[in-house]
């Protein structure tokens, strides 16, 4: 299986949030973990706002931030069709990162041979339009 997995998803591998144990089971069971490249940019800022918020100490920040960046060359890193991002804008009302996460994800499962595919995001009107785009979708 490949298990794409949308930043709101994949920060779950490294904070302790709602749904984190069923997010890490699923990647326990994938074959491939595949994501946008934009989600180590997001990944980053998502600890460093936790970070300046105080939730996370110096010592946790450095740590998640050490174990993402041994991880990341783990994951199959995807990039994304610009013109399609902006025509699922426009299509399904899409912020600009999900947009770019639900292109990769179609390059990814047009690409998948023959492995089963899923789509995880905990935004809603993310998981819709990758449902409505012929992905099976799990909520995180």
């Amino acid at each position: 299986m490949i298990l794409y997995l949308g930043t709101s998803s994949l920060v779950k591998l490294y904070l302790d949030e709602p749904h984190s144990a069923l997010v890490r089971e699923w990647a326990a069971e994938a074959e491939i973990i595949a994501t946008c490249r934009v989600a180590y940019t997001e990944i980053i800022a998502a600890l460093d706002i936790r970070f300046r918020q105080e939730d996370l100490s110096r010592t946790e920040y450095d740590s998640l931030v050490n174990a993402f960046s041994r991880d990341w060359p783990h994951f199959a890193v995807i990039d994304f069709d610009d013109m399609e991002a902006g025509r699922l804008v426009n299509k399904y009302g899409l912020r600009r990162f999900d947009a770019l996460h639900l292109s990769a994800a179609k390059i990814v499962k047009e690409c998948r041979g023959g492995l089963s595919f899923v789509f995880s995001s905990v935004d809603k009107r993310l998981r819709e339009a990758a449902a409505a785009e012929g992905m099976r979708v799990v909520e995180s």
